[in-house]
């Protein structure tokens, strides 16, 4: 046997074997492991010495509505191993020494343990180390920086306060230690569930091996096996929770700035996007709203009479969203101190002196998230907020970030009765402020939506919020950067992600801002905003060129309400993002992991984005499998196949899936404006192969949703036999449409018309536009050309609204 140096220590061989129905548990001279089946494509491995404590009462990241179907498999065992085998894997335990290796089905080897290593244990930090094929792709994490791929390079969880981050930065703000691999054969992914810094590293050390390191206690493992990426995403957010469905405001523009004040600048902003006629449902308020930056009060010299502002806000159709700061400041004066005190909700030294440290506000408290009692104490302290209309919560600086400040690991939190310190509390500080503001206001607020965002955050996070990618920068490197952010933020289940538009820090050009518009209207997240200190960021303010190509764009996200607010419905009932890396649509198309490809992305299952520069009219581009409709002309592309594109500053790159049933609406000047009462489905191309849409609404606001006040039906295109299907309506919801309008777009010869039908039909055709002509401003100059961004003549077939289920053909 080896000789094991530098004090690390393997598991070893198993010494005693308990086998408990879909569990067993090894025990070796100084360690235990525990298997546990969890379900057909789920299992748990745990890790500790012997007699250790799991934190279960502390399990964060877990939902607590996991439910996984019934494990269906049984335990073997015979001198050698012990080994399960599932409908979906088969693991092998090998037992002298302890070894681990993971099948799917058909025998491909998803994982197996590194010679002479595994899992093993060097002080206080646990290590996992298992071979690294190399036809393995892995890929995930959340908020990593990087490209789609993982491979040679190693990565740390410990959420920080990352002010200007480069392109290479590591750690940032969120840390998901989740992610997947892919192989020929199969798809499996690996779950961390640890709250302590972690450390993953994908051969960077060692071209053979990846290794997990957790700093902390144990380690605490979940396998899921998937036929796809999107089936193991599935397992992932089955486990760590769906993220709940927004209120349909929250899918608009939204524009804020540190800061609007006082009050009356805030009015001007929310008065000139209605005088201009640019869509936008909310405005920010930064932490210039608060009296002396102390959260829940007011400035009594800027904003002397808040809900009157609030109201005013509203009488103009926006929500107001405000910033949220855990640091509470030292001031015997300030009540919410004084009731923290009283309620000891404060974050302490061993001794029990509170910890203090300087943020905003100056020297400040922090309360402990972990203890139920103090989010119940944060919950109430909202309700000064939630009473005067507020509507949306942003949570920042919850890493916790103080300035210039690490916080002493000796500081003791509660970890729900289990107590711990700094190094393990850290990293689900800022998910269990979001998980108290958002208890907080649903309590207070029984039967109305909120938003929920949050800078900082851990597995299982989309429970609770929205995530923003923090203090970034006004460059097209950041930009793009920011695109490969949300796409690995998508493959760890945040579903309601995005970047601050036009860079946080730094001033951005005019075409910079442009491009950066264009690209967050596609962004599940669809916020602008700016620092002090630096120009206006508003879409009026890089001029009229920037301000028209703005309102084109923010429009179209307007229009296509109905298919966002449809797809994220969707993802409150199966975790699928809404915004999905290409690996996650065509896992089976190597070219989609190359980086030159990492900054495009799907939108839903139908609308491909090519997120490009602004300094190239043409860029190249790459489309998977099939046949795709350019979402502005109407004209035809080949997939499995790169393209120079054209790429204007007017127009972002997009295509639509051949065959694909797009929902859209005409737009308003806010979520809740329906200028005309009709939905607008746009069929772009044929496919051989059946295309299935969904449809959903409800009121956008409440919760009535979840008793049955809905409507949605199933939009079927069959290419093969050239007719559209739209199923029976199911829900009690008085939709508010009066009339369904069809579109032809890119298919010869259509000519529809609905098929066993007495009801009014109404035929026609017109030239479409998703965006407008943009107008000149020289009186000299020559007449304008063609306007390029548009479809021909497109056939379309309109009829009364009806829940019943109707077939067209053309």
């Amino acid at each position: 046997m080896r000789q094991w140096r530098q004090g690390f220590q393997p598991l070893g061989s198993a010494k005693q074997i308990e086998i408990q129905k879909h569990l067993v548990k090894l025990t070796t001279d100084w360690a235990e492991l525990i298997v546990d089946i969890q379900g057909p494509d789920l299992l748990r491995l745990r890790a500790g010495d012997r007699g250790v404590e799991w934190l279960d009462g502390a399990d964060y990241a877990l939902s607590e509505d996991f439910v996984s179907p019934m494990p269906d498999g049984k335990w073997v065992q015979n001198d050698e191993l012990v080994a399960y085998t599932s409908s979906t894997f088969c693991l092998e335990v090998h037992l002298n020494p302890i070894s681990i290796k993971l099948f799917n089905t058909t025998g491909t080897l998803l994982s197996s343990d590194a010679d002479d290593l595994g899992i093993g244990k060097m002080g206080d930090q646990w290590y996992y180390y298992r071979n690294l094929p190399k036809d393995e792709l892995n890929f995930g994490l959340g908020e990593k920086t990087g490209f789609t791929l993982r491979r040679g390079q190693r990565f740390v969880h410990w959420n920080t306060d990352a002010f200007m981050y480069g392109t290479d930065a590591d750690p940032l703000y969120v840390s998901t230690p989740f992610f997947m691999g892919k192989l020929a054969g199969g798809t499996y992914g690996l779950f961390l569930n640890s709250y302590a810094r972690s450390v993953f590293d994908f051969g960077a050390a060692d071209a053979r091996h990846s290794c997990i390191q957790n700093d902390r206690g144990c380690l605490d493992l979940f396998f899921m096996v998937g036929d796809s990426p999107i089936d193991v995403l599935q397992s992932y957010t089955r486990l760590t929770g769906l993220p709940p469905l927004p209120p349909r405001w929250s899918l608009g523009y939204q524009q804020c700035r540190y800061s609007y004040y006082p009050d009356r600048e805030a009015l001007s902003v929310a008065s000139t996007f209605r005088d201009k006629k640019i869509p936008c449902d909310v405005l920010y308020l930064d932490i210039h709203y608060m009296d002396q930056y102390k959260v829940f009060t007011w400035s009594a010299r800027d904003f002397p009479d808040p809900r009157g502002f609030v109201d005013q806000l509203r009488a103009m159709d926006f929500r107001t969203v405000v910033i949220l700061d855990p640091g509470i400041k030292v001031d015997q004066d300030y009540p919410v101190y004084q009731r923290g005190l009283e309620k000891d909700v404060f974050v302490c030294y061993p001794n029990g002196y509170a910890y203090s440290g300087d943020v905003w506000p100056g020297t400040c408290h922090f309360p402990d998230f972990t203890h139920a009692e103090t989010r119940t104490w944060w919950g109430t302290e909202i309700q000064s907020l939630t009473s005067i209309g507020i509507s949306g919560y942003w949570n920042d600086m919850n890493e916790p970030a103080t300035w210039g400040k690490h916080l002493p690991d000796a500081l003791v939190f509660q970890l729900e009765g289990q107590h711990g310190s700094h190094r393990d509390a850290h990293n689900v500080y800022g998910m269990q402020m979001a998980r108290a503001t958002a208890e907080g206001v649903r309590k207070a607020m029984p039967n109305e939506r909120a938003f929920i965002l949050t800078r900082a955050g851990f597995s299982g996070i989309q429970r609770y919020a929205a995530v923003w990618t923090g203090d970034n920068t006004a460059s097209e490197e950041h930009m793009l950067m920011g695109v490969r952010l949300l796409n690995s933020m998508g493959l760890a289940g945040m579903s309601f992600c995005g970047m601050d538009i036009g860079g946080f820090v730094g001033e951005a050009s005019p075409d910079l801002f442009i491009r950066w518009m264009q690209i967050g209207s596609f962004s599940p997240l669809f916020r602008g905003h700016s620092m002090i200190n630096s120009r206006d960021s508003e879409p009026w303010s890089y001029g009229e060129k920037a301000e028209e190509i703005s309102r084109n764009f923010i429009r179209l996200r307007y229009k296509l309400l109905p298919y966002w607010y449809s797809l994220f419905e969707e993802a409150s009932r199966t975790g699928i993002p809404v915004l999905r890396s290409l690996v996650l649509s065509y896992p089976h198309d190597l070219r989609v992991y190359e980086s030159e490809w990492a900054h495009q992305f799907m939108v839903g299952p139908h609308l491909l984005v090519a997120a490009v520069g602004c300094t190239h009219p043409y860029q190249k581009v790459y489309l998977p499998e099939g046949q795709w409709v350019h979402l502005f002309d109407g004209s035809v592309w080949k997939g499995s196949a790169e393209h120079i594109a054209e790429t204007p500053i007017d127009i972002l790159p997009i295509w639509v899936r051949a065959g694909a049933v797009i929902s859209m609406h005409p737009a308003g000047e806010h979520s809740e404006d329906l200028p005309e009462k009709v939905l607008l489905l746009h069929v772009f191309g044929r496919s051989s192969e059946c295309c299935s849409t969904h449809w959903y609404t409800d009121d956008g606001y409440t919760f009535e949703y979840e008793t049955g006040a809905v409507k949605h039906r199933t939009i079927l295109h069959d290419g093969a036999h050239r007719r559209i299907i739209l199923s029976q309506s199911v829900g009690t919801f008085l939709q508010p449409y009066t009339h369904i309008r069809i579109y032809f777009h890119a298919i010869d010869e259509a000519q529809p018309m609905m098929a066993h039908s007495d009801s009014a039909v109404q035929l026609g055709s017109e030239s479409i536009r998703f965006v407008d002509p943009l107008r000149s401003y020289d009186p000299f100059s020559q007449p304008d050309p063609p306007f390029p961004w548009q479809h021909g003549e497109v056939p379309y077939v309109e009829v009364p609204w009806t829940d019943e289920a109707i077939e067209f053909r053309y």
